[in-house]
């Protein structure tokens, strides 16, 4: 299958502000978090569970996969409401998206930020999968964040990591953070040596099995417009039975790209 721009339908998206500025200066707190739809490694759903591990990380950009009923039981979603209200995350809006949460899996969460576009990419390969493209200015400063969830092939990966790129390609140029979980455990696999000619890849953190993690399944790179800094698998007790996937998560240090540019 292809990959399309928004989801077809979809009217654009409206900016929608999340809160205040924040600090410039400032470090960014950035998270990836693979939910399993918040079936533990003790095989329960227990979506409070989920959230408990998120108020763990407290970040500031909150990337989810598997964030949907699709593949199974309607019962059991994260409580946005009280994410918002509790956390100070608020889901970045999505069209089409019915019952589930996220565009094909794929969330987004963020504080203190306005949101300027989304774009809900379906990505090709033989299994259901996509991504999601979001321009925002967080902290003064513009970002854009793709959150993608890779298949399970090594031929789909390759393809979905070339669809990727060459969207992204087509866009205004600004500071991009890619994250999610690629399912790519090769350090050479042609998904990652694609992305690593765009993209800084940070230092590979083990996250699956949650329980005894040996794989570096879920990753985080970025453009050359700043650094990402201690990046690590947010390892707990709480984390290691509330999903199959341990979160990744680091310091975001934006490189002062000007405003200017895009406007």
């Amino acid at each position: 299958m292809p990959i399309s721009g928004t989801a077809p339908g979809n009217d654009p998206p409206q900016t929608v502000t999340t809160g205040p500025a924040d600090d410039p200066a400032a470090d960014l707190s950035v998270a990836s978090y693979n939910i399993h739809k918040g079936i533990g490694t003790d095989r329960r759903r227990y979506l409070a569970r989920t959230a408990e591990v998120i108020a763990e990380i407290r970040p500031d950009i909150l990337a989810l996969q598997e964030a949907d009923t699709r593949f199974g039981t309607r019962t059991g979603l994260l409580d946005l409401d009280s994410i918002r209200r509790d956390l100070g995350l608020t889901v970045v809006p999505l069209d089409g998206v019915g019952d589930a949460h996220g565009w094909h899996g794929n969330l987004l969460l963020v504080r203190n930020a306005l949101v300027q576009e989304v774009q809900q990419l379906v990505l090709p390969g033989l299994e259901p999968r996509g991504a999601l493209v979001t321009d925002l200015v967080i902290a003064g400063q513009p970002l854009r964040i793709v959150n993608a969830h890779l298949g399970l092939l090594p031929v789909s990966r390759a393809a979905q990591a070339s669809a990727l790129i060459d969207k992204i390609s087509q866009l205004e140029g600004r500071p991009t953070l890619l994250l999610g979980d690629l399912n790519e455990w090769r350090g050479g696999g042609a998904a990652l040596q694609t992305l690593s000619q765009h993209f800084q890849i940070a230092e590979a953190r083990l996250s699956f099995p949650g329980r005894y993690p040996i794989l570096a399944l879920d990753r985080m790179m970025l453009s050359p417009h700043g650094e990402l800094l201690e990046v690590t698998a947010h390892d707990s007790p709480l984390s290691r039975r509330a999903s199959d996937h341990l979160p990744i998560k680091a310091r975001l240090r934006l490189g002062g790209f000007p405003m200017a540019k895009l406007t």
